[in-house]
């Protein structure tokens, strides 16, 4: 049979197909993609707030000589037990202090600590980021690990196929007027039950390719495939190459990082921030510095990583594919986290995470609505419903 054969509604076999594709598996997953949607939201402005709540701490007066790196990293732990250095953000900015991202083991869980990096007198032990920490592994797997990964994995795959499936049912069958006008404006003035479909129809449409992006970034996160499908399509390398940087010598001291990143700031002076990851500082050889426009919770914005002897402060080259394979893994969680496009694309991000959110709440009210219009009918049409004489 052909596929294109009409049912008794006068539609398509295809379009058939494609209406209950947006409709079913989205009211299933309905509850799941809401949580996924409003969690994800919630975690786009977090590099704002947390910065945010630093307040003064963010701010000191520069002195005459930095004290090493290694030292104030060991006045951090000396003065919270327990927190282990996770990375560093370091500042072109002389009058912001040094930002250190700690992590604790017990609690799992993440803080700041704000320190002068002339004098290591901590400014402040800022606890804000452990609610996007947790809210971000809400998101990833419902803090239950594989399964609830898997779980999100489904349900973002549904959420994928329907803005495919809005799309086609969205699209005007004929581009009149009326019609047209229909498809992108909502009409504020109408009743609850217009007025609800119009922003699923209408919002929906314009949150789209963001949604679309948004959902196909977070399967390529979860799926290692698509990953590295990724990554050999942009010519970069799929081995986890970092394991393979060489190892730090045994009782021989690194020169200070200071300098190097000051150097690095004078050669690429647009760039305002170098976050420098250091849960294996005494274990690794090699300095590895990411410098940015902004450093973020998951990814930086517009980075490039520098790699430095830690005993000579040589410059140590990788490969060309290596590097993609850096490039590509930011590039996919900058468009996750919505930092694809400076605050223009965060805004958007935030905007589509709203809409998303909201719209399997406008779906179902629209598929409830039909559904208690064709329950009435039904029991118009009923005989045993109609009254004597009619």
């Amino acid at each position: 049979m052909s596929n294109n054969r009409k049912t008794k509604k006068g539609k398509s076999f295809m379009l058939n197909l494609v209406s209950w594709l947006h409709l079913w598996p989205s009211l299933v997953s309905g509850i799941i993609l809401i949580f996924v949607c409003l969690s994800g939201t919630i975690i786009v402005y977090s590099d704002e707030i947390v910065e945010w709540t630093a307040g003064d701490a963010k701010y000191i007066e520069p002195g005459n000589k930095k004290l090493p790196l290694e030292t104030l990293m060991n006045i951090q732990k000396k003065e919270f037990p327990g927190l282990l250095p996770s990375y560093v953000l370091y500042y072109k900015d002389p009058n912001r202090a040094l930002v250190i991202n700690t992590f604790d083991p017990k609690k799992i869980a993440l803080s700041m600590v704000y320190i002068d990096p002339y004098t290591g007198k901590i400014l402040k032990h800022d606890k804000t980021i452990h609610f996007f920490f947790i809210m971000a592994h809400l998101h990833a797997h419902f803090k239950i690990g594989t399964v609830g990964g898997w779980i999100i994995a489904i349900a973002t795959v549904i959420f994928v196929i329907s803005t495919i499936t809005g799309l086609v049912l969205w699209w005007p069958k004929r581009w009149t007027k009326n019609k047209v006008k229909a498809s992108f404006t909502v009409r504020w003035k109408a009743r609850f039950k217009r007025l609800n479909y119009d922003f699923h129809n209408v919002y929906g449409f314009y949150s789209l390719i963001i949604c679309f992006i948004l959902g196909l970034s977070g399967l390529i996160l979860f799926f290692q495939p698509l990953m590295n499908i990724s990554m050999k399509a942009f010519g970069g390398t799929t081995i986890d190459w970092h394991k393979q940087l060489p190892k730090a010598i045994p009782d021989k001291e690194f020169i200070d990082s200071f300098p190097l990143m000051d150097h690095l700031f004078a050669e690429q002076p647009t760039k305002k921030v170098i976050k420098y990851w250091v849960y294996d500082y005494q274990k690794s050889g090699v300095f590895s510095f990411n410098l940015a426009d902004r450093a973020g919770l998951k990814s930086d914005e517009n980075n490039h990583t520098f790699y430095f002897d830690k005993y000579t402060g040589n410059p140590f080259l990788i490969q060309k594919d290596q590097h993609i394979h850096n490039k590509v893994e930011n590039w996919i969680w900058q468009l996750h986290m919505g930092q694809w496009w400076g605050q223009f694309g965060k805004l958007s991000t935030f905007l589509a995470g709203i809409i998303s959110t909201i719209l399997p709440i406008t779906g179902f009210l629209i598929w409830w609505g039909r559904r208690k219009k064709k329950k009435k009918k039904t029991k118009t049409q009923n005989p045993i419903f109609q009254t004597e004489g009619t």
